[in-house]
C-alpha cells in the first residue's frame, strides 16, 4: 500500500517505544505478588497495549486491511478478541455455550467495516466480554482448579488468554505501522 506514511514514534525518551515512560498507562508501579497477580497484571498490560495500538485512528483506518492478503484489521482484532473472551467463558462451565457475537467463521473480521457505529459497538463488546470473563474467573482463585467439560486448569486458561493477546498485539504492531507508520513496542 503506497499510502503508508513514514515510520514514526510518539516517544521521545526511547524512540523504539510507543510512548514515553511517564505517559505509559501500563506502568502502574511494582509488579504484584504471587502467580495469580502476575498473570492478571500481564493480561491487563496486553489488553492495554491492544487499545493503545488502536487509539487516534478513525473508523476507516481501524477497519483497513493494511497487510494484504490478510483480512485482519485493527477493528477486526478488537472484535475477534471480544469473541474470544466470550468463548473462554464457555470453557468454564457445562451445558450450552454462549452464542457467537458476530456469527460463524471469520465474521468478526469480515464485519469490521469502516463505520463509527461498528467501531463503538466493538469497543463496548470487548469491554463487556472482558468484564464477563474476569468475573467468571474471579470465582475460581485456585490456579490448579480444573473446570468445564474438558477439565481445563484455571492457570492454563489465564496463560492462554495472555498468549492470545500477545499474539494479536504483534499483529497490531504490523497493522498499525501499515496504516500510518507509527511504530514502537
Amino acid at each position: 500500500m503506497s499510502d503508508t506514511g513514514a515510520r514514526w514514534s510518539k516517544a521521545t525518551v526511547y524512540p523504539d517505544m510507543w510512548v514515553d515512560p511517564e505517559d505509559d498507562p501500563r506502568d502502574d508501579g511494582p509488579a504484584p505478588d504471587g502467580e495469580l497477580g502476575a498473570l492478571r497484571d500481564c493480561l491487563t498490560g496486553y489488553r492495554m497495549t491492544l487499545l493503545m495500538k488502536c487509539e487516534g485512528l478513525d473508523a476507516e483506518q481501524l477497519a483497513r486491511r493494511s497487510v494484504p492478503p490478510s483480512t485482519m484489521s485493527l477493528l477486526g482484532l478488537v472484535r475477534h478478541l471480544a469473541e474470544v473472551e466470550r468463548d473462554w467463558r464457555n470453557w468454564l462451565g457445562h451445558g450450552d455455550p454462549l452464542p457467537k457475537l458476530y456469527g460463524k467463521g471469520d465474521a468478526d473480521f469480515d464485519g469490521a467495516v469502516p463505520e463509527q457505529a461498528v467501531v463503538d459497538a466493538a469497543y463496548r463488546d470487548l469491554e463487556r466480554e472482558q468484564a464477563g470473563t474476569d468475573a467468571a474467573l474471579a470465582a475460581h482463585p485456585d490456579l490448579g482448579e480444573r473446570v468445564g467439560e474438558d477439565g481445563v486448569a484455571i492457570r492454563e486458561l489465564l496463560v492462554h488468554r495472555i498468549e492470545e493477546y500477545a499474539r494479536h498485539c504483534g499483529h497490531a504492531d504490523l497493522l498499525r505501522e501499515r496504516v500510518d507508520g507509527r511504530v514502537g513496542q
